[in-house]
């Protein structure tokens, strides 16, 4: 975006539910405007969105085709796409394929949106207005800057108009693109505040979450500076994207305060335009890395068989009288799965020996009573599959990191949440079975662990 074309805090939270009564009826008259611009009827049952998530994103100009989203999907490690919804200094106000059914396709593939707004720009940068019909922010300082205060009111109810048009759900946060600007040119910089002050408080009273992007060095700094020194002059934004990009693959910058917007506010287009290449389709996109809301928290781990540990960094072969606690995470394992019934003892018994031999011929496995790798991959991935890549977490995280250690060498932690250690042990087993290096995990994947592929 830049030189280029949640998570929720508790007290946004509880001002916005008081809000969203009187919103009702507005947002009617909202989705009328802009039902023109539209090629179908909002989607009711859509998530909020991008929601809590850690993890990488990308943002381009035009929404990609379907076909592009669903090649980047399986093979790429993004999972978060900035889209632009609305405003008339964009670059890109023709969307063809930004449609209500775009939307609630990505959204239940797991896509994270970032609907951005790029609409008046700070009067003092040389690139805006971009068109003849577009307009700036107005500087003038009269009346605490009314004049920019009443233009983010008026961007902010058109955006969530667009929105709620395209299935976009109160509580999902709505971006506005604020280009860099001279951010010591007073007059400038004060009323671009006023402007992205009054597009949150306006975002609050509808229902939705304020997000605000701009350059780490001009826009962001200014909105810093004011959290800082002068606390309570403007209305800040619940989330920031920071454009700063050193190539850096998190959320921090040296223009930027380490404590503001944390935990859970903050994203950061590390990386601008390049070409990258995923499932055979390239797109130009800038980089970005998401912690937003609560991150992505894989939530309390479930009992297994009255408290049996399961997570272990090896899986070693398991041989007649063998004792332990592995031996009893085989047992509880092949209790789960129904082929062993005897005592939870960690004794590699007869009886325990006779389930393994059961199991493997279960599975196609070479017959035998040894629980070895392959027994082992197939059952620490058992259950429920969905695919997954960087930002997963939950319990089927869990269950693809033990499978992981059984099938390879890495000894991940077993932490319930998908990141870069995890994603390197994912591209070592799709190397060792000949597979492309991706880091997703697909469902053909997950068939191949759950056979015992090693």
């Amino acid at each position: 975006m830049l030189l280029r074309v949640t998570g929720m805090h508790a007290h946004t939270a509880r001002r916005v539910v008081r809000r969203l009564a009187r919103w009702t009826a507005g947002a009617a008259v909202l989705a009328s405007l802009v039902a023109p611009q539209l090629s179908a009827p909002a989607e009711a049952a859509n998530p909020v969105t991008p929601g809590d998530f850690t993890g990488y994103g990308f943002d381009q100009c035009t929404a990609p085709t379907q076909k592009s989203m669903d090649a980047w999907l399986t093979d790429s490690p993004f999972w978060a796409v900035g889209i632009y919804i609305s405003g008339d200094s964009r670059g890109c106000r023709s969307q063809p394929n930004l449609t209500p059914s775009w939307i609630s396709t990505q959204l239940a593939n797991g896509w994270r949106l970032l609907p951005i707004t790029l609409g008046p720009q700070a009067s003092c940068n040389p690139r805006y207005p971009r068109y003849s019909d577009d307009v700036s922010i107005n500087p003038r300082s009269d009346r605490n800057y009314r004049a920019a205060r009443v233009q983010g009111r008026h961007e902010a109810a058109r955006s969530v108009g667009v929105a709620e048009g395209l299935g976009i759900v109160p509580g999902s946060t709505l971006w506005y693109d604020m280009e860099g600007y001279d951010a010591g040119n007073t007059a400038c910089r004060e009323s671009a505040l006023a402007f992205t002050s009054s597009w949150t408080a306006k975002l609050h009273a509808l229902g939705y979450v304020s997000g605000v992007y701009s350059s780490a060095g001009s826009g962001l700094k200014a909105l810093d500076d004011v959290r800082a020194n002068r606390p309570g002059a403007w209305t800040l934004p619940d989330q920031v994207w920071i454009a700063d990009w050193n190539g850096v693959a998190n959320t921090s910058s040296s223009y930027i305060r380490p404590d503001g917007w944390l935990p859970g506010g903050r994203m950061k287009q590390y990386q601008g335009g390049h070409n990258e290449t995923y499932g055979g389709v390239t797109i130009n996109i800038d980089r970005d890395f998401l912690d937003l809301g609560a991150g992505s928290a894989p939530g309390a781990e479930p009992t297994h068989c009255g408290g049996v540990r399961l997570n272990f960094r090896g899986y070693p072969t398991l041989h007649a009288g063998d004792t332990g606690r592995k031996v009893l995470a085989l047992q509880c394992l092949l209790r789960w799965q129904k082929f062993y019934a005897g005592a939870l003892d960690g004794v590699m018994s007869s009886e325990t020996r006779d389930a393994v031999h059961a199991y493997r011929a279960d599975k196609g496995m070479p017959a035998g009573r040894v629980a070895g790798p392959q027994v082992w991959t197939s059952l620490n991935s058992q259950g429920d599959t969905s695919l997954m890549k960087y930002g997963s977490a939950g319990e089927q995280v869990r269950r693809l990191q033990r499978a992981l250690n059984s099938a390879t060498k890495e000894r991940l932690p077993v932490t319930g949440v998908f990141e870069g250690d995890t994603t390197s042990a994912v591209k070592q087993y799709q190397s060792t079975l000949g597979l492309s290096a991706t880091g997703v995990v697909t469902p053909r994947l997950w068939g191949m662990l759950q056979r015992g592929k090693v």
